[in-house]
């Protein structure tokens, strides 16, 4: 997952990891943050598997899920061959050099404005992988989003959670 810091990458991150043990599976979740406190780049890497977990990282992710297209840039080669990017094409184009990974573009900072606040970008791209991908249940991430949000922004729940079923029915473009 990247995205500048601010966008909820670290956020979306520890939901999923959060739902991962609730379905009682292995999981790592592995943050980075550049120099910057806001705006600088910002990505996180998390495996969830039913077997044991050799390694926190990894050099070629099934998976690429991304908020800008500086992001995309930089992550969208390591992806491997038959891999999945969810973009936000609210913020980024599609990469025209890869054919071998299967891309859904989806506009979600547009989506997430209309649902009433931009910030819940991160959860309509989560909504769309969770439900294209499958690695725990969207009502397994929707269980944890009060145990991960911070009790300050428990007041953001009704709009993140529409966010959430929104990105998820998105999934099959």
């Amino acid at each position: 997952m990247a995205g500048a810091g601010g966008d909820g990458i670290m956020l979306i991150g520890q939901l999923l990891a959060y739902a991962a043990v609730v379905e009682d599976k292995n999981v790592v979740w592995f943050p980075s943050y550049g120099p910057e406190s806001r705006g600088g780049p910002a990505d996180c890497t998390v495996i969830i598997s039913e077997e044991e977990i050799g390694s926190p990282i990894t050099a070629s992710p099934d998976t690429l899920i991304v908020l800008n297209q500086l992001q995309l840039d930089k992550y969208a080669p390591s992806v491997k061959s038959e891999g999945l990017i969810i973009l936000n094409s609210s913020l980024a184009a599609p990469p025209s050099d890869r054919s071998d990974c299967r891309i859904i573009s989806i506009p979600a900072s547009d989506i997430a404005t209309a649902l009433g606040t931009a910030r819940a970008t991160n959860m309509v791209m989560l909504g769309c992988y969770v439900a294209a991908a499958q690695p725990v249940t969207l009502s397994s991430i929707l269980k944890s989003l009060p145990e991960v949000l911070p009790p300050h922004r428990h007041n953001l729940l009704p709009v993140n959670e529409a966010a959430l079923e929104r990105g998820a029915g998105l999934a099959g473009q």
